[in-house]
């Protein structure tokens, strides 16, 4: 039996299927994305998608959908599915589909009449390059293919809509033809491994609907141009057909796809199915490594890169990787901080914890490496100019105070991870000093000075070891409230917001942490209490009356939701060290049962990965991206140092 596979019931079942959604990436940066049986519901949806890099550097969705019908035996099926203004469906190939299996790749058995034939997708793990293979698994007298696409070339923010820009020209290749609908863009080719024959009649479809844009509250209704009809006679039972950026031999496509599937780790138990997920964040272009947040519609952001990066690299043991994507990220720091958001000129500095994090990564990476000697010589320098900048202050007003701790904000500003905004007005806006930003900041001082010791720096260390004599003293007076029982979210003058947040809960899983381990213990006590669920850790206890248990809506609905009492998984990765430093072992039950715990998301929402977020109240649905990176991490570090404590 396998450990992810679908029934008949299943799929023909069109409410199950499509809520949930198949992803396959490739290390490009490319990728595809939609429901379990291809209907297609969100405007993110497509099955070739690739950045463009004359254009914005963002993905952009080149083919929608490919319609598909075979023929045997001059019968006529047709096995796709869209859907149009109104919830019509049109046609309904699903009802087609015995079985799926995404144990290696994903998998379809179809029955047509008295013939079965299956249908596996492959996105290449290197190249901008998908191929489908189809396989006749009954005899027959004659069988072929015919495929109509469905292309948008447009961004995946965006919807497209019939227009006289489009280029209707097509090109000729060896079994197949070539489209480039508008300037700048990358050209599409699609070939077959048996010959092809090819009506070339330009048309648009009209008024594809997209249910979860709707459900979110946006545009969801586009047009997707439709060049022509491609026709393909099925050779040996068997037919491959690629979508590319570049034409290809047709004989080198077979070998292409089995040379590819034996490098695909299989997903056949949910560890490996964390593994696969992982290494899908991970994009190598133009010579940057990097990390994708979310798909499918987020792209490289800082803070997100740093926390995810221990369970995505060092908990498979990938440190080189690990040094390359914080390499990478070096590169882009301006003003002592790291883009929170986009890249080059499109980068946004709003992230006062991002360069926090990055302290948080390197360490746990000289830890894993065994490298302490050699880390002030690689990352001294760009440690230095992050606590300058910090110390005399840096863009978004973010400033060392005279008792050493870090202010941050102002008006119209949310710089910390809880950074939701509706009309221009944080949600959570945490103006002042932040109690796990300082955590933070006192554990990259204590960090660095470890590190010039290593190395005798002993400017840094005339300089800066004054500055955290007295910070956990004025940490404890400006956070604790013996009264109360828990530290302050955050402190702006002589207020202080006492509402009950997992933040307090970071500071427990520091290495260098500026409170007692009684305090530890009262903070993780309260967090289990009011805030650890099932699927993750709330953002805020459903005791407050701000507290909102559901994440749903159109987007102010959903934002004014997504601080104030939903689930966050990648929270469990400071849990866990703080778990582990106060308890020790003995912590280690809890762990697991928090962690095998989520192995029955493997088969619902994102298939195979893990969301990146969860309903606060029971039973806490997943939301928002089908598949984030440093909620997959979470789950793969929890796993690395529960086995390594």
């Amino acid at each position: 039996m396998s450990y992810i596979e679908f029934d008949k019931e299943q799929l023909v079942n069109i409410g199950f299927s499509k809520s949930r959604e198949i992803l396959r990436c490739s290390n490009t940066g490319a990728f595809a994305n939609t429901t379990l049986v291809g209907l297609n519901t969100r405007k993110y949806h497509g099955l070739f998608i690739v950045p463009q890099d004359k254009i914005d550097h963002e993905r952009h969705v080149l083919v929608s959908n490919l319609n598909e019908s075979i023929v045997v035996n001059n019968m006529d099926f047709h096995l796709s599915m869209n859907q149009f203004k109104g919830g019509v469906i049109h046609p309904k190939g699903n009802k087609y589909l015995q079985h799926f299996t995404a144990d290696n790749i994903p998998t379809y058995l179809y029955r047509v009449g008295k013939f079965n034939f299956t249908k596996e997708i492959l996105f290449l793990k290197d190249s901008d390059r998908l191929i489908i293979k189809y396989t006749m698994l009954d005899n027959y007298e004659s069988a072929s293919f015919q495929f109509q696409p469905l292309l948008a070339f447009r961004s995946i923010h965006q919807l497209t809509h019939a227009n006289p820009q489009v280029n209707t020209q097509f090109e000729s290749v060896d079994n197949g033809v070539g489209y480039c609908l508008y300037n700048n863009y990358t050209p599409i080719y699609l070939q077959f491994s048996s010959p092809v024959s090819y009506q070339h009649h330009p048309d648009w479809f009209y008024n594809i609907e997209y249910e979860e844009e709707l459900n979110r509250g946006y545009e969801g209704v586009e047009d997707l141009y439709t060049p022509g009809v491609l026709t393909a006679e099925v050779k040996d039972k068997e037919l491959y057909i690629t979508i590319g950026t570049e034409p290809i031999h047709p004989e080198e496509i077979a070998n292409l796809y089995k040379k590819d599937v034996s490098h695909h780790t299989s997903r056949s138990s949910f560890f490996n199915c964390l593994q696969n997920a992982a290494e899908q964040f991970i994009v190598k272009r133009n010579g940057k490594t990097e990390v994708i947040a979310g798909y499918p519609w987020f792209g490289r952001w800082g803070r997100d890169t740093f926390i995810a990066l221990p369970g995505l690299t060092l908990a498979l043991g990938k440190n080189d990787l690990c040094k390359e994507i914080l390499d990478s990220m070096i590169e882009d720091m301006k003003e002592g901080l790291f883009p929170n958001i986009g890249s080059g000129q499109n980068a946004a500095y709003n992230s006062v914890d991002a360069p926090l994090w990055f302290f948080r990564a390197v360490q746990l990476y000289a830890e894993a490496t065994h490298s302490e000697k050699k880390i002030w010589k690689e990352y001294g320098e760009t440690m230095k100019k992050i606590l300058t900048a910090y110390r005399h202050g840096t863009l978004n007003n973010i400033r060392m105070l005279d008792n050493g701790l870090i202010y941050a904000g102002g008006p119209g500003l949310a710089l910390t991870w809880m950074d939701a905004v509706v009309n221009g007005n944080p949600i959570t806006p945490r103006t002042g000093c932040q109690v796990e930003i300082n955590a933070l900041w006192y554990n990259a001082m204590k960090f660095a000075l470890e590190m010039a010791h290593h190395a005798k720096d002993s400017d840094f260390i005339y300089d800066w070891e004054p500055m955290v004599q007295d910070f956990p003293a004025v940490f404890k007076e400006t956070f604790w409230s013996k009264e109360i029982g828990y530290l302050a979210d955050y402190v702006d003058g002589d207020y202080k917001n006492f509402q009950i947040r997992p933040n307090m809960m970071i500071v427990t899983s520091l290495p260098y942490s500026p409170i007692s381990e009684k305090i530890r213990q009262l903070i993780l006590k309260r967090t289990c209490e009011e805030l650890l669920t099932d699927k993750g850790i709330r953002s805020l206890s459903p005791n407050d009356p701000e507290y909102k248990g559901h994440y749903m809506g159109n987007q102010a609905e959903r934002d004014a939701a997504y601080h104030q009492g939903t689930c966050w998984i990648w929270l469990l990765f400071p849990f866990t060290d703080g778990m582990l430093a106060v308890y020790q072992k003995s912590a280690i039950p809890a762990l697991q049962r928090i962690l095998y715990k989520f192995d029955n998301c493997m088969t619902s929402y994102g298939i195979s990965t893990i969301a990146e977020i969860t309903d606060g109240d029971p039973p806490h649905k997943p939301n928002g991206c089908i598949s984030q990176a440093w909620s997959v991490a979470a789950l793969l570090y929890m796993k690395w140092r529960i086995e390594h404590y």
